[in-house]
């Protein structure tokens, strides 16, 4: 197979995770690059959360960065966030305010006691060519610190704010596949080891029984050798699955997309 026979330039999580779960969404986003589906009220204060520990990170205090990561998610016009059943102006702006309480408590949990690190990046892009693998892969790093447990090497975090904390910790697949993503960017990008992927998990809500609203999952690089097997096998199996000619199906059963993917398909939008 030749590269210029594949629709995409490269695989990144996301792209991967989107082809699995639904391939015709997969397929208006990624090949077509048409982006007009609109965007969850939680991921967008997950966003929002981002925008404000990057600039934390890169030397803002407190205060300024909590701000500039609301300014974010004020600036998110209305047609971009998927109300659901709320329809009314009004209740549109109830909403609203809702998500920047919701966005204001969480990262207030956050930045209560945050993790202290030597960072060395922040929100860092890259994209690596992994040998056995015939696309290039990409990821984008929260962070990217020096190693506590070698200097020489380093460990890439990953923020994340939620509803509930994950019930399978580190061992949760999606963590660890991210991870790989990640692991041969960063790799590429400092050309240092890396050893471990730091996930921190802030609960938006605040929990009835004090108990603290973060919890950090560590995965250990060097304990996921079965995990680079099977994520290579997984790669080289998606991208020849991408390059052959094919017809785009949707799954009407995915719970972000479904519907909208069955829309596409019923008016032949893609072909």
């Amino acid at each position: 197979m030749r590269k210029r026979h594949f629709p995409i330039a490269h695989w990144s999580h996301s792209s991967l995770m989107a082809f699995l779960r639904n391939p015709l969404a997969w397929y208006k986003r990624y090949v077509e690059k048409i982006y007009d589906t609109p965007n969850t009220p939680s991921s967008i204060i997950g966003r929002a959360g981002h925008v404000a520990l990057q600039n934390f990170y890169s030397g803002i205090g407190k205060v300024g960065a909590a701000e500039l990561g609301l300014e974010h998610l004020r600036s998110v016009p209305d047609f971009e966030i998927n109300f659901g059943k709320v329809a009314t102006r009004r209740d549109k702006k109830k909403k609203r305010a809702a998500m920047e309480r919701e966005y204001l408590q969480a990262i207030s949990f956050y930045l209560a006691r945050p993790p202290r690190h030597k960072v060395l990046g922040v929100e860092v892009k890259a994209t690596a060519n992994v040998k056995g693998l015939l696309l290039p892969i990409k990821a984008v790093s929260d962070l990217v610190v020096e190693s506590r447990g070698d200097k020489k090497a380093v460990d890439i975090v990953d923020h994340k704010f939620v509803d509930s904390f994950s019930s399978l910790r580190a061992g949760k697949t999606l963590f660890i596949m991210q991870a790989i993503f990640n692991y041969y960017t960063v790799r590429q990008e400092f050309g240092r080891p890396v050893r471990g992927f730091l996930v921190y998990e802030c609960k938006k809500r605040k929990n009835a029984d004090g108990s603290s609203q973060m919890r950090r999952y560590v995965i250990e690089y060097e304990n996921c050798r079965e995990e680079f097997v099977l994520f290579h096998r997984l790669l080289r199996d998606a991208t020849k699955e991408i390059a052959r000619r094919r017809i785009y199906l949707p799954n009407p059963s995915d719970m972000f997309e479904g519907e909208h993917s069955f829309d596409i398909y019923r008016l032949g939008l893609v072909e």
